[in-house]
């Protein structure tokens, strides 16, 4: 078991299923003490998780009016802070933190509580794009000396499938015999995966896992965080555009500020499908939330020529949950986004069997299309770490592969996932993830179309959106 020193304080502010199943894996391969550990969070979840543990927890929801004094009496030069919250401003504790000389890493870029749904804002403002660009535009802060490594959006989806994509990448180059060296600068896989002709990015991901207890009437279950799958499926539906795109699909925006490599639906996440593709499911349906990657790989991989983008690929999520969830999200959307009052996560009390199958499907190349990622069962994954399911533990392992990054990169400033040495990443993560598999299919999203009925698609391009589109 390989264990990484950190001799500073770890701050973990939000304590739900994610920071539940991080904390033992913290504890393991960091080597930090339980009593340099503090957890505040806005309720009692958890609590007897901190206790078995021997870590600090303290009931304080974080606000716009207290966190600098949370964060000033708890945290100092060189320590870490972990945010795994819902509902607290990513920007507000970034800034401390870049200020403060204090790490950082979160799994998504959050505004305060109610940000999502504030309807005096437009949809481009409520978009993790306008959120990402937010974060992003904090690495102009007016500092003396080095800047502290910030993390943005790394756990599982988004963060491990950056890395997936880079494997994935080579793998695609050495099967089709491109000769390639690895790529070390952005600028160099940008024009790897033109080279190679990506067009289209799936974060594919199918998830099995079921409770003994079926969904009931007004009712959301899920096998992780339930408020931050209602808070992403609230948003706009948002994808990274590729310039292979003919035309902006129906109800398609634009942003008119930012780097310009996404585009929005002006409709949720969990009212939008596409048809996709993973090795368990083969052919699925996949739910379009809005993840911070869809962006990030989208601007990451654009190649310029002048000032102009000249390749892009579009790059999106594409999410079949567990039955139970997407049952929740068909009576979401029959409630017009209204949460169900009565809500389950779905974690200690998982069947045996079920699996999560987590990975990055390119297509568009010269063996069509290549899925690469982690086939992790339940069962496995109790086996390998306490207070995790088969979901959780995907995320749990990418936050301690990015946190171990950022402890042997500490004056980084801010960055992507996509931006970190995916080699390191993976390396930390990978004795968690299961199976690793690649696997190669000549599935296409216009498959046996127009056989029943007669249908619109674009028949010269099968990877154009409105091709995989379904709602």
């Amino acid at each position: 078991m390989e264990t990484y020193a950190f001799d500073g304080k770890i701050l973990i502010i939000g304590f739900g299923s994610i920071g539940q199943g991080v904390l033992p894996l913290i504890l393991r391969h960091l080597g930090t003490p339980p009593e340099r550990i503090l957890i505040v969070t806005a309720d009692k979840r958890g609590e007897e998780v901190a206790r078995e543990f021997g870590v600090r927890f303290i009931v304080n929801p974080v606000t716009a009016d207290n966190y600098e004094e949370i964060l000033r009496s708890h945290l100092g030069r060189g320590d870490f802070l972990l945010n795994v919250s819902v509902d607290v401003s990513s920007a507000a504790l970034i800034e401390y933190c870049q200020k403060n000389g204090i790490l950082y890493l979160d799994t998504v870029v959050e505004p305060w509580q109610g940000g999502y749904t504030d309807q005096s804002r437009s949809l481009s403002e409520r978009s993790n794009y306008a959120l990402r660009e937010g974060a992003l535009a904090l690495r102009s802060l007016p500092l003396k000396g080095p800047r502290p490594t910030a993390v943005l959006a790394h756990g599982a989806n988004p963060g491990l499938v950056s890395h997936f994509i880079k494997e994935a990448l080579l793998h695609i180059a050495r099967d089709t015999g491109e000769p390639v060296e690895p790529p070390v600068t952005r600028e160099e896989w940008a024009r790897l995966a033109r080279k190679l002709g990506i067009k289209v990015i799936h974060i594919a991901e199918r998830d099995t896992q079921a409770s003994p207890i079926p969904k009931s009437i007004g009712e959301f279950v899920n096998t992780w965080s339930i408020d931050g799958f209602y808070g992403e499926g609230s948003q706009p539906t948002e994808m990274g555009w590729g310039t292979h795109e003919k035309k902006l699909p129906k109800g398609g925006r634009e942003h008119n500020s930012g780097c310009g490599a996404a585009i929005y639906l002006e409709q949720p996440g969990y009212m939008t499908t596409v048809r996709s593709w993973t090795p368990t499911s083969r052919a699925q349906r996949g739910w379009v939330i809005t993840h911070n990657e869809s962006i990030s790989i989208a601007d990451y991989l654009t190649v310029k020529e002048g000032g102009k983008a000249v390749y892009r690929p579009t790059a999106h999520y594409a999410y079949h949950p567990c039955d139970g969830a997407v049952l929740s999200l068909d009576e979401l959307g029959t409630n017009n986004g209204v949460l169900q009052e009565k809500q389950r996560l779905i974690s200690e009390d998982v069947l045996p069997g079920g699996i999560d199958e987590l990975g990055v499907l390119l297509m568009g190349h010269a063996k069509g299309a290549y899925w690469y990622g982690s086939r992790l069962s339940i069962d496995e994954a109790r086996r390998l770490a306490p207070h995790n399911n088969a979901t959780s533990l995907q995320v749990t392992v990418g936050i301690l592969g990015a946190m171990v990054w950022a402890i042997q990169n500490p004056e980084s400033g801010i960055v992507d996932a996509d931006e970190m040495d995916h080699e390191l990443v993976l390396r930390v993560a990978r004795p968690y993830l299961g199976e690793m598999l690649g696997v190669y299919t000549d599935w296409t999203p216009i498959e046996g179309r127009g056989t029943l009925f007669p249908e619109q698609f674009d028949a010269e391009d099968p990877w154009q959106f409105e091709n995989f589109r379904m709602s």
